[in-house]
Parts: structure tokens; sequence; C-alpha cells
């Protein structure tokens, strides 16, 4: 890398950059329709899971302030 411009190291840095992207095993419809259904559903029952014990800390709190 003796040369002034930066040229040669962007060039072996994108091509790095499809090599890697040349490894990715991307998944199939059905595996992408599981996991997108998977992570929904955990996204969902941990969101309330978070609203019912931050409810609860709220009606605790207020009662202690009273």
């Amino acid at each position: 890398m003796s040369e002034k411009s930066g040229k040669p190291q962007k060039k072996s840095w994108f091509k790095g950059l499809k090599a890697e992207f040349r490894k990715i095993i991307w998944p199939d419809k059905d595996a992408l329709v599981k996991q997108t259904t998977a992570v929904v559903a955990v996204s969902v029952f941990l969101g309330a899971i978070i609203t019912v014990i931050d409810s609860l800390l709220k009606y605790g709190i207020d009662w202690l302030v009273r």
C-alpha cells in the first residue's frame, strides 16, 4: 500500500465485502416466515410483561406516596 491514493485499498475492501456477501446463506421463505412470527410473538409477549410490571410499580408507588 505504498500508493498515495486510497484506490487500491478501496478496491480491496470492496472485494472483501463481495466475498463475505457470497458466504451468506439466505433463509428460504418458510424459515423466514417462522422466524419472523417467532420474533413478533416474543416481542408482543415481552411488551405485555413490561406493561404489567410497569403498571404494578406505578400503582405501588402511588399507594406508597399517599
